[in-house]
């Protein structure tokens, strides 16, 4: 490779992760550019309506506050124990470091497919490979193009890309046609769907804390219009969805999930909960008449037939995009192996306690392709950002081989 500060970096994805990624390579000055699909911090966005669990100073780095705060003098900050909306972080942080880092981020660019130039997936295993720059498939909106880097750095997350609500993971019958009437991302149910929810019965199915936020916002809706209610199907035999950590530093995360589970054992909420439940099949009926689901739970067959879903199921990585390159994925949580390794002998499913893992476990069999941010941890929900800052600052570790590497450190 070509030495850190001379190698051309592509870094995938404009939000937190790869803008302080973006930031590193700005103050090593490194030849850098960050493509974004959509808009800068476009996930957040997206789910931008609901509230951060972290406060702002674990949803920001030392960097990034130094930066701007030099960049633009008297810019008011959040209080560290602020805890934002993702629009309002996107505003108040993203957006102003995106600008502090043009004309190097691409919004509305997509890289479609990575490769190496005129190697194939099989040629030249090994170190070898790094010798031959990396290829990308490029869109924008006026044409596809390729461009070449020697270092990527994919930040590209998981958001982007649901699991499905059928019983073992796939689509079950019927899923696949219904996809578009469905939804499988966080409505702003109270807010900008108000119209769409409101009056309208709606299955929920998941148990994690995005189904939660559903819920909990078919009850507050309800209590604006009687006829609104929500049917909430979780795969867990639990009679309450969630669980609760004990003391939980993180109010907002407790505060849901208290709300969640009082939803689920009490029946005066106009949600109904049932546990155990496994969907066979989806049945879109037709514009303005609804769904027809089929189910097996413990209690036998159920059948729902309702005007709305929401399969808040979960997300996975985007494998696709790094096919023809040599990866090394768990099989279980399809996250880079020896990341993946690493965070199973950490044991927890807190994700306060777990910690970044260190520069080795970022190594792929691929030279210089670096899965950085929520995408590195594959189907594994845990992920904080700053866990996030300091695999940015581990993977330049890699790149400048300087182990005492810690820009933090002029912050």
């Amino acid at each position: 490779m070509a030495k850190a500060n001379t190698a051309r970096l592509a870094i995938l994805g404009a939000g937190p992760v790869g803008l302080e990624a973006a930031l590193y390579a700005r103050q090593l000055q490194c030849p850098f550019t960050v493509f974004e699909r959509g808009r800068v911090g476009e996930h957040m966005m997206r789910w931008g309506h609901v509230r951060l669990f972290s406060p702002f100073n674990m949803n920001s780095s030392p960097l990034g506050r130094q930066l701007l705060k030099a960049a633009r003098p008297g810019m008011p900050f959040p209080a560290d124990d602020a805890v934002l909306t993702g629009r309002e972080h996107v505003a108040q942080y993203l957006t102003p470091l995106a600008e502090l880092l043009q004309p190097n981020v691409q919004a509305d660019t997509q890289v479609l497919k990575i490769s190496r130039r005129d190697l194939l997936k099989t040629d030249a295993p090994g170190d070898a490979r790094g010798k031959s720059p990396f290829r990308l498939l490029v869109r924008d909106k006026q044409r596809e193009r390729v461009e070449e880097f020697d270092v990527i750095l994919d930040c590209t997350g998981t958001y982007g890309q649901h699991r499905w609500a059928g019983a073992g993971g796939i689509p079950c019958p019927g899923e696949i046609q219904a996809e578009p009437q469905m939804s499988f991302v966080l409505d702003d149910i109270v807010g900008e769907k108000k119209n769409h929810y409101a009056g309208k019965t709606t299955l929920i199915i998941g148990s994690g804390y995005s189904a939660a936020s559903s819920a909990v916002g078919i009850a507050e809706l309800a209590k604006e219009n009687s006829s609104t209610w929500g049917i909430w199907v979780a795969r867990s035999p639990n009679s309450t969805p969630m669980r609760r950590i004990s003391s939980d530093p993180l109010k907002e995360r407790d505060r849901l999930a208290m709300k969640a589970n009082a939803l689920a054992t009490r029946s005066d909420d106009n949600v109904d909960f049932f546990p155990g439940v496994h969907i066979d099949s989806i049945e879109f009926l037709g514009q303005d008449k609804g769904f027809k689901v089929l189910a097996r739970s413990s209690a036998g067959p159920k059948t729902w037939e309702v005007e709305r879903v929401i399969a808040n199921v979960g997300y996975s990585p985007d494998t696709n995009l790094s096919r023809e390159l040599q990866i090394h994925e768990d099989p279980l949580t399809l996250a880079p192996f020896a990341l993946a390794r690493a965070l199973e002998v950490s044991h927890s499913s807190d994700s306060l306690k777990i910690a970044a893992t260190g520069p080795e476990s970022l190594r792929n069999p691929e030279p210089n392709f670096f899965v950085l941010g929520a995408k590195s941890f594959g189907r594994n929900s845990n992920f904080l950002m700053r866990v996030g800052f300091a695999q940015v600052r581990d993977a330049f570790t890699l790149l400048t081989a300087n182990p005492k590497l810690d820009l933090y450190a002029k912050g």
